[in-house]
């Protein structure tokens, strides 16, 4: 059964299952050069030019399983070799253009880039060009069009431009590793660092440790329930222990954690931000610095109760497996690190998987409850303000929340703005830099309109209605 959106998501996938193989037989050293030639044993390319330029893009993605430049701290990285078969972009006028009378398109144009020929048909001069699209907006042909290369239209904090040999280059300042252009890359030269080796590793040794005490703990993010479409989430959760972990908890019961402090932290401050979604911090923090003093103090979810497991069970580990690139760079951050000791993605789990021959429709389904409903549903974009809505409630806490949901990076940016300005019509703005939310991230093996409603689903099948039922185990009330 297909596991993946997309060729590009399948072809990543099997790099990182082929590195995960050798990592976990104790081969990796000596025998990493042979996967490119495995991958592509044939003389015949299958995607490329020729098969020596096809087997050259693999070792580079083989590099990036392997963990990538560690010279560079951005968790998104370019394959510059893989990049080099979209046009350079910007705005064309195309042959629709029927050489009019009216020259609106020259007339709006204030940078004179806009004339025309002896036959009437309109040129860019791409030197004097600010691509500000007045041109195509008023063409009555619609002849002018943003040919753009897929990357940075992903992009929507305009942290993508083109080098010199007109490859994609990452301003980290501006990037908040959301990984919308790893997704929408149609050759996958856009691409995350994996730590599939660092997990590896870490599930080794607690093979080998075991009588020392040395657990390792899933968390597993509550999008969990709208991948993995062949099987079902019980096989998943018993997968996951063959691989050797200990046990598997849901980040949801942090996120229930955070809901009912976060709803405290609201009513005393008044105006507040999501602290949930790293992409989301790291855009104010980069764009919005005036506006810090609003992000929530509360950690994500995902730290939450990775530190929650470390005070309890100390000398465990903590690997996060979810559907987000940023959660790998926060898992760096301080008061992060301390406590998560690697983040994988679904495209990933489902690699390690199938580099164990793991045939998770054919196991015993597991059991995976320990959360409430609004824990679950952070998922999804409005989830976490449904969740604090409901914490205000149990909590019996006077004040009234008006959310405003920004389901995307643009909608944050609205949002943001209006904040900046004291014009913002709501006091908690709920953060996702996804489309969707957390079902929208770039590391799920599927992306659609229906994984809301497996996440809503999964929400009401969760014993624990309310959030303190859910948290009265921690004793965190």
């Amino acid at each position: 059964m297909r596991k993946f959106d997309t060729k590009v998501q399948h072809l990543k996938y099997k790099v990182l299952r082929e590195v995960a193989r050798l990592a976990w037989n104790d081969t990796l050293v000596e025998d990493i050069l042979s996967v490119p030639k495995k991958l592509v044993p044939g003389k015949k390319p299958t995607m490329r030019c020729c098969v020596y330029k096809e087997r050259a893009i693999l070792s580079e993605r083989v590099k990036l399983a392997m963990g990538g430049d560690k010279n560079n701290p951005n968790i998104i990285e370019v394959l510059e070799i893989a990049c080099d078969e979209c046009p350079v972009g910007g705005y064309e006028v195309t042959n629709a253009c029927r050489g009019c009378l009216a020259h609106r398109c020259e007339d709006v144009c204030k940078f004179g880039a806009l004339t025309f020929d002896d036959d009437h048909v309109a040129h860019i001069d791409k030197s004097k060009c600010k691509e500000c699209g007045a041109c195509a907006k008023v063409c009555p042909f619609t002849a002018i069009v943003s040919r753009k290369r897929p990357c940075q239209n992903a992009c929507k904090v305009k942290a993508i431009s083109m080098n010199e040999n007109n490859e994609a280059k990452i301003d980290n300042s501006k990037c908040i590793q959301c990984g919308a252009c790893v997704y929408q890359c149609p050759f996958g030269a856009i691409t995350d660092k994996s730590f599939i080796i660092d997990a590896i590793e870490i599930l080794k040794n607690s093979k080998r440790k075991l009588e020392n005490g040395n657990k390792v703990f899933a968390i597993v993010a509550p999008s969990i329930s709208s991948q993995f479409s062949y099987a079902k989430l019980g096989q998943v959760i018993t997968g996951l222990k063959e691989l050797g972990f200990h046990d598997v908890i849901e980040a949801a019961l942090g996120a229930d954690m955070v809901a009912m402090s976060e709803a405290r932290e609201l009513a005393e401050k008044g105006v507040l931000t999501s602290s949930c979604c790293p992409a989301f911090v790291r855009y104010i923090k980069s764009t919005f610095p005036n506006l810090e003093q609003y992000v929530s103090h509360n950690p994500s979810p995902m730290v939450a109760l990775a530190k929650y497991i470390k005070d309890t069970t100390p000398g465990s580990k903590v690997i996060f497996i979810g559907p987000c690139t940023a959660k790998k760079a926060e898992a760096q951050l301080d008061g992060a690190k301390e406590y998560v000791d690697a983040v994988l993605t679904f495209e990933e789990l489902q690699a390690l998987f199938d580099s164990r021959d793991l045939d998770i429709a054919s196991l015993e389904e597991g059991v995976l409850d320990n959360a409430s409903y609004f824990g679950r549903i952070f998922a999804r974009s409005g989830g976490l303000t449904d969740a604090a809505a409901q914490a205000m409630k149990e909590q019996n806490i006077d004040f009234t929340i008006k959310p405003v949901v920004c389901d995307g990076i643009e909608a944050c940016k609205i949002a943001l703005l209006k904040l900046s300005k004291g014009v913002l019509d709501g006091n908690f703005i709920e953060g996702m830099a996804c489309i969707g939310g957390c079902i929208g991230g770039a590391g799920c093996l599927t992306h659609g309109e229906k994984n809301k409603a497996e996440v809503d689903k999964y929400g009401r099948e969760a014993l624990e209605k309310n959030i303190t039922d859910a948290i009265s185990v921690l004793d965190l009330k």
